[in-house]
This record gives structure tokens, C-alpha cells and sequence, in this order.
């Protein structure tokens, strides 16, 4: 088994701007859409989380919760200066990094030798230097997989270390709520309570004839999971799995018409973030798998509907905003996405002894 860190930073963007203005620090704030666009929260201080404001939530309903919320736009040259100078840290534990947005990344420690080799000591001192290097705090999880680690950084949140020893898995995910299982979403989760499965204990003792009838392929995920394994290595080429741009309109678009209109508009932008990828090392070795357009409608319900080796061609891609179009309930448009993914190399790696 691996020796696999899960570094996630608390609430980064907000931390960064309590750190630069520490007046900020015990009001409640947000980085997100200001208050007479349709945006919404991209993270939010804990002040501002104890209203109920949250990441992913529109700028109108966080406004509702806290009407004294501070609004900041946000600076992301500021924000990948600091992610810059973290991963810098992380690169003085070990080669194998794999980030998942500015502001976490998986660590493989199997080989580490610091510390006596000891994963919880390595992920101490990791946090240590980030606080003292960056003045930002970050939560850690350490455990022998990649899923098991994401889950224990949640665990003692904000600035906090929660590790998952190999003989301490079966007792942790004894109890653990499916809701927490990656893949798991708010209809899964549904579908699961529904059947009587709440946790993962609930997967391990039902009939696999069950979990097959419904969720298909989905069951050996949940199955696997709910065991605490996970097989997955820390893939530190940063290969990329999708591109994409999007776009909060100001009013809904109630005309199909219109809708096309801004799809025609999101395309040059996506062929020129497209064109700039393909100049780096990993672009130019990437191929497109599919391309996908997506709708969220004024209810907040989302679709998108994707296509395998579809050309970047608006006329290609109408077929599938039509579709997508078809699915809106008499609701208007509020967002419209334009997104590829590329193809990815499945990687292997042989199980290290923790």
C-alpha cells in the first residue's frame, strides 16, 4: 500500500485576501460575483459559512443569508503566485504530485525518507511550512489510498491533520455515509437512502444482483469503495482531462435563437484557450475525445450533452445544444458552457509497503 498526503488549503482565496488585509479576517467574505451580476461564490471565509454561505452558491442567495457580506472580486494572479510558492514546498517531500486545482494536491510518500519515512510527520511538517512560508493554513489527510486521503483533510477542517493508518480502514469506512464515496452525487445518494443504503457497511452486506440493477457499472465503484480501496496512483505528468469556458448570462435566454447566438460567441474563445494548450508539452500529445455543451437553467437544474469525436465546428456543435435545449422544462437559460475532453493514458504503479 502507498503512503498518499491529501493537502487541501482552507479557504484559499479567502485566505489569501485575509492574510493581505487582516481586517478581513473576522468579517464575513466571499470571492465571487458582485452584487448586481448573476455570479456566483467561488469560496467564502468560515465567518461567512456560519450564515450557510457556501462555494457554488449564486451571489443573490449568499446576499439573502448574510446581506452584510464583504464581495471581492478576486485576484487569481495573486492566488497562482501563492499555489506556485506551495507546490515549490510540496517538490522538497517528494517528485509525485498531483494537483487538483490551485489549492489541493495529492502527495505520494511511499519513498520519502524524511521524518524516518513516517506519512504523518512528512504531512506535520508540510503544513508547518506552508503557515510559516506563505502565512496561509492548510488541512491534510493522510491514509494508504487516494480517496481514503481526500476524505481525512475534511475531517479535522480548517487546520487540520486526520490520518487513516492500513489497519484502521475497515473500522473507518465501516461507518462512512455513502454521500462521502467520490462519484457519489446528490441523485446517487438519493437512489442509494432509497434503497436503504446509507453507508458503506449497507453496500458490503447487499446483494450484488441489487447494486448491479441500479447502478450498472457504477456498482463495482461503490463496492470497492466502500471497502476502502482504491487502486488509483498519484499521476504527477499533470496530464489534462477536459477544457472549457462558460458563461453566467446577466437575464435568462428564453429564445433558442439567442442561445445560439452565445454559443457562436464561447466558441473563438475555446479554440484560443484550446490553440494556447497545444503549445505546451502535454498539449501537443493530447488528442480531443469529446466535445460537450452545457445548460443550467433558471431552476439551477444542469445538463450537458457530449460527443465522441466531434469536430470543434459550431454547426457540429447545434445538435447538441439542441438537445440540451430540449431538457429545459419551460425554464430559461442561465449558463451556457462549451467544453472537450482529451484522452487520458490509464497508468499503473506497483503497490509500495506503507
Amino acid at each position: 500500500m502507498r503512503k498518499i498526503i491529501h493537502i487541501d488549503m482552507d479557504c484559499f482565496f479567502a485566505a489569501v485576501e485575509m492574510r493581505d488585509n487582516p481586517a478581513l479576517r473576522h468579517v464575513p467574505i466571499a470571492i465571487g460575483g458582485a452584487r448586481q451580476a448573476r455570479g456566483v461564490i467561488s469560496t467564502c471565509n468560515y465567518p461567512a459559512r456560519s450564515f450557510g454561505v457556501r462555494s457554488a452558491m449564486p451571489t443573490s442567495q449568499a446576499l439573502k443569508l448574510c446581506p452584510h457580506l464583504t464581495l471581492l472580486s478576486g485576484n487569481m494572479d495573486k492566488y497562482k503566485a501563492a499555489s506556485t510558492q506551495i507546490r515549490h514546498i510540496f517538490a522538497r517531500y517528494t517528485d509525485q504530485i498531483e494537483p487538483l486545482s490551485l489549492d489541493e494536491a495529492y502527495l505520494d510518500v511511499s519513498d520519502c525518507a524524511l521524518f524516518q519515512g513516517s506519512a504523518t510527520r512528512i504531512a506535520e511538517d508540510i503544513r508547518h511550512a506552508i503557515v510559516s512560508e506563505t502565512g496561509l493554513t492548510a488541512s491534510a489527510g493522510v491514509a494508504p489510498n487516494k480517496f481514503l486521503a481526500k476524505i481525512a483533510s475534511d475531517e479535522n477542517k480548517p487546520d487540520g491533520l486526520f490520518v487513516i493508518t492500513p489497519d484502521k480502514v475497515a473500522d473507518f469506512v465501516k461507518t462512512l455515509p455513502l454521500k462521502r464515496l467520490p462519484g457519489v452525487g446528490s441523485k446517487t445518494a438519493e437512489r442509494l437512502s432509497q434503497l436503504g443504503l446509507h453507508s458503506c457497511a449497507d453496500i458490503i452486506a447487499a446483494p450484488l444482483a441489487l447494486l448491479i440493477k441500479h447502478f450498472g457499472a457504477q456498482a463495482d465503484s461503490l463496492i470497492k469503495r466502500s471497502q476502502g480501496i482504491d487502486e488509483r496512483p498519484v499521476c504527477s505528468n499533470e496530464q489534462r482531462k477536459s477544457l472549457g469556458v462558460e458563461c453566467t448570462l446577466e437575464h435568462d435566454l428564453l429564445q433558442y435563437t439567442e442561445c445560439v447566438e452565445t454559443l457562436s460567441q464561447l466558441l473563438p474563445q475555446l479554440q484560443r484557450r484550446l490553440e494556447h494548450y497545444s503549445n505546451t508539452a502535454a498539449g501537443r500529445i493530447t488528442p480531443i475525445q469529446k466535445v460537450g455543451v452545457k445548460l443550467k437553467f433558471s431552476d439551477f437544474r444542469q445538463t450537458t450533452v457530449e460527443k465522441q469525436g466531434q469536430p470543434l465546428q459550431l454547426d457540429k456543435l447545434l445538435p447538441l445544444l439542441d438537445e440540451a435545449w430540449q431538457r429545459r422544462q419551460q425554464q430559461g437559460v442561465r449558463l451556457i458552457g462549451l467544453q472537450i475532453g482529451f484522452k487520458t493514458a490509464a497508468l499503473h504503479q506497483m503497490a509500495l509497503p506503507f
